[in-house]
């Protein structure tokens, strides 16, 4: 079985993972787990979530790791940093939303990587983040084993997200998330109904 680990700080953007987790969740293939510093966390929208691990003792190799923004990727942490370097380095996909990509720009992790976040503007400035001709204007992007969106791109994350990890064809991955994307009634008339 593959698993996910998605990265949830105090303030997570809960509603920038629902989509990714929910598909990877469903599938007999995936398990879904959390991590983060603390043993507990609380979303912005006031969900608690206990989480299974800690960053610092994370068990068995993931096979995604997911990083969901929100308002608290400010931290600093170093069993975080190493180990979202060492996957980068060693072609293992990363998924970054929102505040989490603040994270990576901030550590000099975007480096060799075309992306998009937020602002590039929140970057300025940061001796770590110098490749400011790979920013991309757009609401996701995908470079090799990196995913990186902004705040506003649950969806388009999603997308690109199970793409980069193969989870099904480029075909269906699309007609999972066009059925969000498009609302059921319009993906209907251009798809058929999906039950």
């Amino acid at each position: 079985m593959k698993n996910a680990v998605f990265v949830v700080m105090d303030q997570y953007a809960d509603y920038e993972g629902g989509y990714l987790a929910s598909q990877l969740n469903q599938s007999q293939g995936w398990s879904v787990k959390t991590a983060s510093v603390n043993d507990e966390v609380t979303s912005l929208g006031g969900f608690r979530t206990r989480v299974d691990e800690q960053l610092d003792q994370l068990s068995a190799p993931k096979d995604l790791l997911v990083l969901i923004g929100g308002n608290s990727w400010s931290v600093e942490n170093q069993s975080l940093r190493s180990l979202i370097a060492t996957r980068l380095k060693t072609n293992q996909p990363v998924a970054a939303i929102c505040g989490a990509v603040d994270y990576l720009a901030r550590n000099g992790l975007l480096t060799g990587y075309r992306h998009t976040g937020n602002s590039q503007e929140l970057w300025r400035g940061n001796a770590k983040y110098t490749n400011n001709e790979d920013f991309v204007a757009t609401q996701a992007v995908a470079d090799r084993n990196l995913v990186t969106a902004n705040g506003t791109a649950a969806l388009e994350f999603t997308n690109l997200a199970l793409k980069m990890i193969h989870f099904l064809s480029d075909h269906q991955v699309d007609l999972a998330t066009n059925l969000y994307q498009l609302g059921f009634y319009k993906y209907c008339q251009k798809y058929g109904n999906p039950f």
